[in-house]
């Protein structure tokens, strides 16, 4: 059995061990591209973990920004967590219907706001289906549970500070999009942004971090292919992608590898990508 750790990624049988325990609470952060074409709510509602409760990530954001599910005001945040009856002590278990995609999003929301009993569900819905465990399509019972948040601000960076690493060098500005979107290649899935990528940050596509199944790689596997990447990993890193949610896995693979020195840039490609005053690099 993979080794699971509740802070960061646990197996489909460590669930299914725990799929009872009274202070568990499981999460469905599905979310998908628009041209998936497919309906993470409507799925939802047909088949989810058994007392899974819907976290989404387009709602439980800041509606004020034309950025795509931007961080929520704290106050947001802790009121849409609550309504869906998760608290302190409470251990978080968080999935979604790709195998390790828009979870690894709300993991990282959780540990920014504090909560560090949080652990994606490695393989996620996919893997636990193929395995035979049980799903359900009736709503979660919900009583509401009183969340404490201790926003953690070094984990969440802005354009100005990205700029600012940029020219500096003293982050790893990592781009988890795939190779030929990072090269400038290919046009952005979203109308309106340039192609390529922030000056001086390395590509680490979030897919090669994971297996055929949808499971991550051991630690010591994510870490070769940092290393392939040529990511310095003495420096903190600052996690980039299209629009902060595949950034997100970046932040769980370096986590399980020991290293806490990581921040996501929320606006990501979708906001560096449109503004003409941030230079933007093409190719390796």
């Amino acid at each position: 059995m993979p080794h699971s750790d509740p802070k960061t990624l646990v197996s489909t049988d460590w669930l299914a061990k725990h799929l009872k325990d009274p202070d568990l609470r499981i999460l469905d952060a599905s979310w998908y591209m628009p041209d998936m074409n497919r309906d993470a709510k409507a799925e939802y509602d047909e088949a989810h973990i058994p007392g899974a409760r819907y976290f989404d990530i387009d709602e439980i954001a800041d509606l004020r920004s034309d950025l795509p599910h931007m961080m929520p005001p704290v106050e947001k945040f802790m009121s849409r967590v609550r309504a869906m009856g998760v608290g302190d002590g409470h251990q978080i278990v968080v999935y979604d219907g790709m195998g390790l995609f828009s979870a690894a999003r709300v993991w990282w929301m959780f540990r920014l706001m504090g909560h560090k009993d949080i652990a994606v569900l490695d393989g996620g819905l996919p893997k636990w289906q193929a395995e035979g465990h049980p799903t359900e399509d009736m709503p979660p019972v919900i009583r509401d549970r009183h969340m404490t948040v201790k926003r953690q601000a070094h984990m969440i960076k802005d354009v100005t500070q990205v700029a600012a690493a940029s020219k500096l060098g003293d982050y790893e500005i990592i781009d988890a999009r795939g190779a030929e979107r990072f090269r400038g290649e290919v046009p952005e899935p979203r109308e309106g942004l340039r192609a390529g990528h922030i000056p001086n940050s390395r590509n680490v596509p979030f897919a090669t971090l994971l297996n055929a199944d949808g499971t991550m790689k051991s630690p010591e596997d994510t870490r070769a292919v940092f290393e392939a990447a040529n990511v310095n990993m003495d420096k903190p890193a600052i996690l980039s992608c299209g629009s902060g949610v595949t950034a997100a896995i970046l932040a769980l693979a370096l986590e399980r590898m020991g290293q806490d020195r990581h921040a996501v840039y929320d606006g990501s490609w979708s906001e560096w990508g449109m503004y003409s005053d941030l230079k933007v690099e093409t190719g390796e």
